[in-house]
């Protein structure tokens, strides 16, 4: 759930209703592919260097909860999540989904996010692999379609700096809970 280029675009396209569906559904796919490659590949990374897991399991939870801080931080500062008029969707669709792409495949995050942290998460689940791959990626598809065609409902909301802090802060809780839940399974 973190707010970063690629969501502030689906959510900027949502707030100005330019090619909804197919931006999200581009994000939703990227991910799914990420998230597969992720957890398969984890798997065999850690048959091949043991200590991998449990290094990513820590290097994971130190990550959120450092993002987790950084939103706090962002919430009590009172500063705005995203500048949504710094990630203005275009008005083709081409243009829009190559645009969309690039803020996915070139954002070094989404790499960490799919592949690593949940190739990480995905070690606990010996048997389940597939279950919790499916799960992620369902997950994914629902949240970049609930941002994208959700933005609209919340524009009222949004244009209030105390929303964005309060998001920040919901975020900064869900990040370290997170993080809290990786380290007591460890």
């Amino acid at each position: 759930m973190a707010i970063g280029a690629q969501n502030a675009f689906v959510l900027r396209t949502g707030l100005l209703a330019r090619h909804v569906f197919w931006v999200c559904l581009s994000c939703a796919l990227s991910d799914a592919i990420l998230i597969s490659l992720g957890v398969a590949g984890f798997e065999r990374a850690t048959a091949a260097l043991p200590w991998i897991a449990p290094a990513l399991t820590y290097g994971g939870a130190l990550f959120l909860f450092s993002y987790g801080a950084l939103r706090f931080r962002a919430a009590f500062a009172g500063a705005d999540a995203i500048n949504l008029s710094d990630v203005t969707p275009p008005t083709r669709i081409w243009a829009s989904l190559t645009a969309c792409l690039a803020i996915t495949w070139l954002n070094p995050h989404v790499y960490l996010d799919t592949m690593v942290l949940l190739g990480a998460v995905s070690a606990q689940f010996t048997e389940q692999k597939p279950i919790f791959a499916a799960g992620a990626i369902l997950a994914s598809f629902c949240f970049f379609f609930s941002l994208g065609y959700g933005a609209r409902l919340a524009r009222p909301i949004f244009q209030s700096a105390k929303a964005w802090r309060i998001l920040e802060a919901v975020i900064g809780g869900i990040m370290w809970a997170i993080a809290t839940g990786l380290l007591i399974s460890a």
